[in-house]
């Protein structure tokens, strides 16, 4: 651990190895000025998110205070302090969507994978985000995978979509 700190947490993620790369990271930019984004970014690509301990330890590491790794976390939106699944889906609640049922098509998904807007399904394997347009108003009703855009989307088509992303 980082110059002899420890880590007590019951968090499964933050595991010897993970630590490992997040003190590689912190080492790395430790006393540059405008560090503390990179390293935030750096450490979340390791660990797939930002939980509360972690930040604590990463402000030990850079002489940060905790309150200021957590305000910087809450304000930017490409960070996430929950774990965030290995595909997420955007489903697009636009006027267009909507119109041509892409809300039972969100229905079918949170059924299926026991999922809410905004959550994860315990088997990380998607998160779940509802967004107001996608642009994509001529293949509606769509959704996007990661990024792989899908129209025409109805509640028999999209569990087969769902499929190929394991």
């Amino acid at each position: 651990m980082f110059l002899g700190q420890s880590l007590e947490t019951d968090n499964a993620d933050l595991t010897p190895e993970v630590m490992s790369r997040v003190d590689e990271i912190i080492e790395a930019h430790k006393g540059k000025p405008g560090c503390l984004i990179p390293v935030l970014a750096k450490c979340q690509e390791a660990v797939g998110y930002l939980p509360r301990e972690l930040q604590e330890y990463i402000g030990k590491g850079l002489n940060i205070p905790g309150s200021a790794i957590f305000g910087v976390v809450t304000f930017y939106s490409f960070f996430s302090m929950k774990p965030k699944g290995r595909h997420t889906i955007k489903v697009c609640m636009g006027t267009a969507c909507y119109v041509k049922g892409i809300g039972e098509v969100l229905n079918r998904i949170q059924s299926q994978f026991k999922l809410d807007v905004g959550g994860t399904s315990e088997d990380r394997r998607f998160t779940l985000q509802a967004v107001r347009c996608l642009g994509a108003c001529g293949l509606a009703p769509a959704m996007v995978v990661d990024n792989d855009t899908h129209g025409g989307v109805t509640p028999d088509r999209v569990m087969g979509i769902l499929q190929r992303y394991s």
